[in-house]
């Protein structure tokens, strides 16, 4: 049995205020501990995957904040203290700062990773 800490994962995606740490943790799994900033719309980053949207899903759980999830479909707001599924397909849209602890699978995750970090130059 393994603990992880925010501070103990290594680091994958910083600047503007974001920042994404990620962690193999077996079973085709990655641990993530995302932060963003008030105001950041993750649609730019987005652009050029399937639908201009996210297409790795994540369980997780908004430790503080509020954020809009945009999809195909409508919208959704989360807030501090739900726990999540966010399917393929989905935008977010930080309403106030927000940190979330998700667990996503590792080759989808990593392929929108570095197709952000592209974007993001």
């Amino acid at each position: 049995m393994t603990a992880f800490t925010r501070e103990n994962t290594p680091v994958a995606m910083e600047g503007d205020g974001v920042e994404v740490r990620l962690r193999d943790v077996g079973g085709g799994m990655t641990l993530g501990f995302v932060s963003l900033p008030k105001g950041m719309d993750m649609a730019p980053a987005f652009k050029g995957l399937k639908d201009d949207m996210c297409q790795c899903p994540h369980w997780g759980y908004l430790l503080k904040g509020r954020i809009r999830m945009r999809t195909a479909s409508g919208e959704e707001i989360f807030e501090a203290g739900q726990a999540y599924y966010w399917g393929p397909g989905h935008v977010p849209e930080a309403l106030e700062d927000v940190e979330v602890v998700e667990f996503s699978p590792t080759v989808e995750f990593n392929e929108v990773v570095d197709h952000v970090k592209a974007q993001m130059g």
